[in-house]
C-alpha cells in the first residue's frame, strides 16, 4: 500500500465513534518521534486501539517551536511511522492553539498557523483561548466573552478552510494549571455549560472540552528534582462538569490534560472512561527518551544536561541541578535535533521497545483495547 493509505483519519469520525463507549483515546505528544512514534503505533495496532498524535503550538509552530519541528515535519514523521507499522486508525491533532491576547495580530498569526496545519494534513484542532477571562464581567457569559469570541472565530475559520473534510474540534474553558491564593482554580459546571451553549449558538459544535480540574502539564518534582506522582486531578469536579453537560443535552467529551505521572491503576479504576474521551500523555514519552539516552547515548545526554545548566541555572538560583534539568529539558530538542537524529540503531530499538511496552499499559488503563471496531463500523469497514 502507498503511504497515502496511512494518512490520519478525521477527528470527527474517531471522536464520534468512541463517545460514550467506555474508553479513553490516548493522545501523545512525541517530542522525539523516531522509534517512540513507531513503538506507540505498534502497540496501538497490536491492541486495536485508536491513537492521537498531537503537538501544541509551543512545541511545533511555523518556526519549529521548542521541538524544532514545524507542523508539517511532525505530520510527515507520524505518517511515516504509520506506513512502516501498517496502521491507519489514528489522528494528528493540533493541541493548545493558544490565543493569549485576542487582538487582531494574535488572531492573524493564529490563522496563519492553522492554515499551515491544515495544509500539512492535521485532522483535529484544539482552540485554547482560556487565558481570556474577564474577572470583572457581570455574569459568566460576559466573563467568558473573549474566549467565546476568539474560539468561535478560529473554529469557523477551520471549518471554512477544511471545506467538505471532517475534522475534530477541542475547546477549552478554565486555564489548566492556573493557581491563585486559594490553590488550583477549577472550572465550574455552570462555566462549562455556559461556554458550550454560547459556542453552539454561534454555530460551533466541539467534540471535546478541556477543563481546569487540578491537573498540570509536565512533570511534578520535589525540591531535589525527584519525580512525584500526579495526584491532583479532581475527579469529583470532573464528574460534576460531565453531569452538567449531559443535563444540558450537549454531546461533548472531556479532554483530560496532564496525565503524565498519574498512577495508571488509579486511571483504570477511577477515571470515568467514555465521558473522559481523550487523555493527554505527553511528558511521559520525553521521560522515556532521556532515561534511554542516559544508558545508550551518555555523551549526548551529558551535553544536553550541560547546555540546560548553562542556559537556565542563572534563572533558577539555588535550585538543584536535577530540578533545573527536569524543568527545562524540553528545550534541548531544538538545539540538539540534528545530533538526536543520528543516534545509534540500538538506541532507536530500545526507544521503540520502551514506548511499545509503556503504550500497552496506558491502552489497558484507558480501556482502549479492541475499540477500533467502533471506528470500523462508522467507516463501513465491518
Amino acid at each position: 500500500m502507498s503511504i497515502s493509505h496511512f494518512r490520519p483519519l478525521g477527528g470527527d469520525t474517531v471522536y464520534g465513534s468512541l463517545y460514550g463507549k467506555g474508553s479513553i483515546i490516548m493522545a501523545v505528544n512525541v517530542r522525539y518521534t523516531r522509534g517512540i512514534a513507531r513503538g506507540i503505533m505498534r502497540a496501538a495496532k497490536d491492541t486495536s486501539s485508536p491513537i492521537i498524535f498531537e503537538m501544541a503550538r509551543s512545541e511545533s509552530d511555523l518556526s519549529g517551536g521548542y521541538t524544532g519541528m514545524t507542523p508539517k515535519d511532525y505530520h510527515d514523521e507520524i505518517v511515516k511511522a504509520a506506513s512502516e507499522v501498517g496502521y491507519e486508525f489514528y489522528v494528528v491533532h493540533a493541541d493548545h492553539i493558544s490565543i493569549k491576547k485576542g487582538d487582531e495580530e494574535d488572531l492573524r498569526r493564529t490563522r496563519e498557523l492553522i492554515a499551515h496545519q491544515i495544509e500539512a494534513g492535521y485532522t483535529s484542532f484544539a482552540i485554547d483561548a482560556s487565558h481570556l477571562f474577564d474577572i470583572k464581567g457581570r455574569d459568566l457569559k460576559e466573563e467568558l466573552r473573549e474566549n467565546i469570541r476568539c474560539t468561535t472565530e478560529m473554529a469557523l475559520f477551520i471549518k471554512e478552510k477544511m471545506g467538505s473534510k471532517g475534522f475534530g474540534l477541542e475547546v477549552e474553558v478554565g486555564e489548566i494549571g492556573k493557581t491563585d491564593a486559594s490553590g488550583r482554580v477549577l472550572t465550574s459546571p455552570e462555566e462549562a455549560v455556559t461556554f458550550l451553549r454560547s459556542l453552539k449558538e454561534n454555530g460551533v459544535d466541539p467534540h471535546l472540552l478541556a477543563i481546569a480540574n487540578g491537573s498540570a502539564h509536565g512533570n511534578t518534582f520535589d525540591e531535589k528534582g525527584g519525580l512525584l506522582p500526579q495526584v491532583s486531578i479532581d475527579l469529583a469536579r470532573t464528574k460534576e462538569v460531565i453531569s452538567a453537560i449531559k443535563r444540558a443535552d450537549l454531546k461533548v467529551g472531556i479532554a483530560q490534560h496532564g496525565i503524565t505521572g498519574t498512577p495508571r491503576d488509579q486511571i483504570a479504576m477511577h477515571f470515568p472512561k467514555g465521558d473522559i474521551l481523550k487523555g493527554n500523555v505527553g511528558t511521559h514519552w520525553q521521560n522515556i527518551f532521556f532515561d534511554t539516552m542516559k544508558v545508550y547515548e551518555p555523551e549526548l545526554y551529558r551535553d544536553m544536561q550541560e547546555w540546560t545548566s548553562a542556559t537556565y541555572s542563572a534563572k533558577e538560583p539555588g535550585k538543584a541541578p536535577d530540578l533545573v534539568f527536569g524543568k527545562h529539558c524540553k528545550n534541548v530538542f531544538k538545539p540538539f535535533r540534528d545530533r538526536a537524529r543520528r543516534i545509534g540503531r540500538d538506541t532507536e530499538t530500545a526507544l521503540e521497545a520502551m514506548a511499545y511496552a509503556e503504550a500497552l499499559v496506558y491502552f489497558k488503563a484507558f480501556s482502549s483495547y479492541g475499540t477500533v471496531k467502533f471506528i470500523r463500523e462508522a467507516l463501513g469497514k465491518e
